[in-house]
């Protein structure tokens, strides 16, 4: 018995050592995702009736002065805000019989001008992208940030640099296209660019040399334990070469440093997906809930900030797939509305349901897809 208890509540078990940060770092995601939601949509006078983080029973939850249910349910997998009027995915303007009273029509979600719905829709993945974006500051404002000029120190045999030319003493100058002025920067343009054949402008002995490598996968593995591929070219910086540096910033310098490195995760992974779905990225990089579990955990090992840090690159990750234009996700709802804008009438009623079960259809076969990887794939 003690064994089991062991094995369940101490900080390396199921309990204390995964389920709690997994569900902390899943909670905070959610949160924040609806409440963007019901922050714009209050804002733009859409009664709210429920305000929900999970699905399924409730387990606990209370009614505020204006009459919506704040709940807790028990499945932690995602969260929904119920807004006034808000029927099913087919509600439009256009409904008239929708059982509502005059003063509820005019706080109902489908009743409201096509900006309101628009702008409440979209809130919930700005959150997401805000919330990466206010933990970033907040770790650049304390810590800093190390860097080290994009200099090559040595050239590893048989490697794709190698084979371009590339030499020890050269400097980056840009990478297809693309300044860089650290090594960091290099290792960004390159790790998701596996098989793409890019330009690398260098500067040697005072001249500029244009050369052309195809970074080649590798596999590594991060601070998590997670083995991930990562594209190389072969080249290594040093001390001496590189002068690694830290570089302190100022509250504003942090966030506008903030916000580019958010720009960055976006632009990375929409790079990944697209190379996914031609094919040309390998389906173990994706995981579901047992991988974040799991990477919950390693990351509470490491402490607190590491799990903070968790929690901002999934929330920019779940940003980035709400906004996908499938329906039912945000991004399926806001293609909807930018079709609504060009014809000037909503869609009809008839297709909107069609597009809503292929894309309900699809969501499920992703995640019926992410769970197999979890489990049996990889």
């Amino acid at each position: 018995m003690n064994e089991f208890l062991h094995a369940l509540f101490s900080t390396d078990g199921l309990l204390v050592g995964t389920l709690v940060p997994f569900l902390f770092v899943l909670l905070v995601v959610v949160f924040v995702h609806e409440m963007g939601h019901y922050l714009v949509g209050r804002a733009c006078g859409i009664g709210v009736q429920a305000f929900a983080v999970g699905f399924g029973p409730e387990l606990l939850g209370f009614n505020d002065r204006r009459g919506t249910r704040w709940k807790l349910c028990a499945i932690p997998l995602g969260g929904y805000v119920k807004f006034v009027g808000d029927m099913s995915v087919t509600s439009n303007p256009a409904q008239t019989d929708d059982g509502l009273s005059e003063t509820q029509r005019r706080m109902a979600f489908h009743t409201q001008a096509l900006w309101k719905r628009a702008a409440t829709v979209f809130a919930g993945p700005l959150f997401n992208f805000l919330l990466t974006i206010a933990v970033f500051a907040v770790m650049f404002s304390i810590h800093g940030r190390y860097v080290a000029e994009p200099m090559v120190a040595t050239v590893n045999a048989g490697s794709p640099a190698e084979n371009a030319g590339i030499m020890p003493g050269d400097r980056f100058i840009s990478v297809d296209g693309t300044k860089v002025e650290t090594f960091a920067d290099v290792q960004r343009l390159v790790s998701g660019r596996g098989g793409d054949a890019l330009t690398f402008v260098m500067l040697r002995n005072g001249r500029e040399v244009s050369l052309t490598a195809t970074p080649q996968p590798m596999e590594q593995e991060d601070a998590l334990g997670n083995k991930i591929k990562v594209a190389v070219i072969g080249v290594v910086n040093d001390q001496t070469l590189g002068q690694p540096r830290l570089i302190t910033y100022t509250p504003t310098e942090a966030l506008g440093t903030a916000v580019l490195e958010t720009g960055h995760i976006i632009a990375r992974t929409g790079q990944f997906l697209k190379r996914f779905a031609a094919g040309r990225e390998d389906k173990c990089q994706l995981g579901g809930p047992v991988k974040i579990a799991g990477m919950s955990a390693q990351a509470a090992k490491l402490g607190f900030e590491w799990l903070v840090q968790l929690i901002a690159l999934l929330s920019v990750g779940i940003g980035i797939l709400n906004l996908l234009p499938i329906p039912p996700l945000d991004g399926g709802h806001l293609l909807f509305y930018a079709v609504e804008a060009v014809q000037r009438r909503p869609v009809s009623e008839r297709m909107m349901e069609f597009v809503y079960k292929a894309g309900m259809l699809l969501v499920l076969t992703f995640m019926g897809f992410v769970f197999w990887n979890d489990l049996f794939g990889c």
